[in-house]
């Protein structure tokens, strides 16, 4: 089949999700424009920040645009394109789609607070205190991820021989724009914050800083090896989870966005120019050597291209701090995970067309992608090297993107789970573990030790954890939307599925670990992912029996009869 018919499908499909079914549930629940948002009324310089709408979405887009959609839907490509295609036009439109606006909606009406924190009011503390270890844990495992993903990108240096590799001067000047975009966004913050640029200004700025740093790392390539470079990326990390999030997030994502939107629209044009066959089969079979069955396989390998439990992380811990007007929530919430849906399609297409005799190309995922969306960009004029270090760039900012986010997520998770009611009278222990230094340097810690085991191995342990986040996170909006008198039937298909998917992969997950430990095979990579997956299982099967609790006991408009009753007391008065 033609790729080109493929990817039109797609954007039609997921467009009209976006304009039917996503305007029917802002207008269900209620959006109003004239509302006070958290970032205007607790406006703290640092998290709570009030931002232009499309900034707001570029950082909620190229948060969760991380390794999830290319890797996922080319992994999983092994049980065919068309159920890999379907999973994502569901999954994004009535799934993550969906989570992602809920999350951000629910965390907008309730102060800015984060999913935990939601969590506590709805749920209760002992759920709050287990969701937030349960957020912690995961979050260790996307650090190692795609930390160890972006290392070993731009890794200048062969594996085997350890000498240079003959794609040193490209990894080295990947890596170097990298660094460049890190600098220029403190700059770019720094600019915004005192001129606050908005519309052709932004873009303007955001073009000339993108282009100064391919210019700088065009030139002056870092041959580094893959341990210096992971170094690197947990002192950038860093620093990204502690700065106020305006003076190198907000920059550095806008620029990231711009950058992606070049990649999209590059493979697309490559996609109708060229309009390649599709060379992967429609369907292999309910069951691969490589992957398992199927069932749950499929749903958890594609992962961020069709839902994500992490998206609502990002939507409730850092972008509902910075809506300036609810008008803007559809789109940050819904729309960015419409095009994350996109890009998965194009990633799957990419890949399709790289593929040989229904063979898919040698290499990593992101190999496969970015070697091939460089060669769309060759036969429209671009020199090799230009084109390789541009798409060697984008798929290692997809990664970075989304470890800065986690950084500052796990940072806040960890404080929160520590943290009291009364911390001007806390114990100093207390304040010694909620401090942001400590916490950070903790969280980072940790995930380091993770990544001595390699993203291949962790990856499915990840699908499956971030899988079942986003059901966790569906019990809460039900509770939520429960209790302020809102519709919520429409989330409990989603939240049954997926609970059902992951469960399922992560019991299939510990007995596959207990059979390589009985083996004698790869010990210490099976002890720890042994220890977290069953962490991960009983403690959501505690939230769960809570979460449960907690929507059955709560009253349909509890929260409403509270506010009534509220303002009919200052009356009286």
């Amino acid at each position: 089949m033609n790729t080109l018919v493929i990817v039109l499908i797609a954007v039609v499909v997921l467009g009209a999700g976006y304009v039917f079914y996503g305007r029917h549930l802002a207008k269900k629940w209620g959006i109003d424009p004239k509302a006070e948002t958290p970032a205007v009324k607790y406006n703290d310089g640092k998290d709570y920040v009030p931002t232009n709408g499309w900034t707001v979405f570029s950082h909620q887009f190229s948060s969760i645009a991380g390794a999830g959609p290319v890797t996922g839907a080319i992994q999983a490509a092994v049980f065919g394109w068309l159920p890999v295609l379907l999973w994502i036009l569901i999954g994004g439109v009535f799934f993550g789609a969906v989570t992602d606006f809920g999350a951000l909606y629910a965390s907008v009406k309730n102060q800015g607070k984060s999913m935990g924190m939601l969590i506590e009011k709805y749920i209760g503390k002992t759920g709050r205190k287990l969701f937030l270890l349960f957020c912690w844990l995961f979050s260790l495992l996307i650090i190692a991820v795609f930390a160890d993903m972006v290392s070993g990108t731009f890794n200048a240096y062969d594996d085997v021989t350890g000498k240079l590799a003959a794609n040193a001067a490209v990894n080295g000047s990947a890596g170097m724009v990298s660094i460049m975009f890190m600098v220029f966004a403190v700059i770019f913050g720094l600019i915004q914050k005192k001129f606050n640029f908005s519309g052709w200004k932004e873009a303007v700025l955001g073009i000339v800083f993108i282009v100064a740093s391919f210019a700088v790392g065009m030139q002056f390539p870092l041959e580094f090896s893959k341990t210096t470079w992971s170094y690197v990326v947990f002192v950038y990390i860093f620093f990204a989870a502690i700065l106020p999030i305006w003076l190198m997030k907000q920059p550095r994502d806008y620029m990231t966005t711009i950058m992606f939107v070049c990649m999209i629209v590059g493979a697309a044009l490559g996609l109708v120019i060229g309009h390649p066959t599709m060379n992967l089969p429609v369907f292999t079979g309910f069951k691969n050597e490589q992957l398992g069955t199927m069932f749950p396989i499929l749903f958890v390998t594609v992962a961020c291209g069709a839902v994500s439990g992490f998206h609502s992380l990002v939507s409730s811990g850092t972008s509902s701090k910075t809506i300036a007007n609810e008008k803007d929530m559809l789109k940050v919430g819904y729309g960015a995970m419409i095009l994350e849906s996109v890009l998965a399609v194009l990633a799957l297409c990419v890949a399709g067309a790289a593929a040989k005799n229904g063979v898919p190309a040698d290499g990593t995922p992101f190999q496969i992608f970015s070697s091939g969306v460089a060669g769309f960009f060759e036969k429209m004029g671009l020199s090799v090297h230009l084109s390789t270090v541009f798409m060697t760039m984008c798929v290692s900012a997809l990664a970075l993107t989304t470890l800065d986010a986690v950084a500052r997520i796990g940072r806040m998770c960890f404080q929160e789970f520590f943290s009291v009611d009364d911390m001007k009278h806390a114990k100093p222990w207390r304040k010694v573990v909620c401090n942001t230094y400590f916490s950070t340097i903790v969280t980072l810690l940790c995930g380091f030790v993770l990544t001595k085991i390699g993203y291949q191995t962790i990856w499915p342990l990840f699908g499956s954890a971030n899988q079942l986040l986003s059901a966790l996170v569906l019990i809460t909006l039900c509770v939520f939307l429960k209790v302020t008198g809102r519709s919520n039937k429409m989330l409990f298909p989603p939240m049954i599925i997926m609970l059902c998917v992951t469960f399922t992969a992560l019991v299939q997950r510990v007995i596959g670990l207990v059979k390589s430990l009985a083996a004698g095979t790869d010990v210490f990579a099976s002890v720890i992912q042994l220890v977290v997956a069953v962490l991960l299982i009983v403690l959501a099967v505690i939230i769960a029996i809570n979460s449960f609790k907690s929507y059955v006991h709560s009253k349909k408009n509890s929260e409403v009869e509270e506010k009534t009753e509220t303002v009919e007391e200052v009356k009286g008065c």
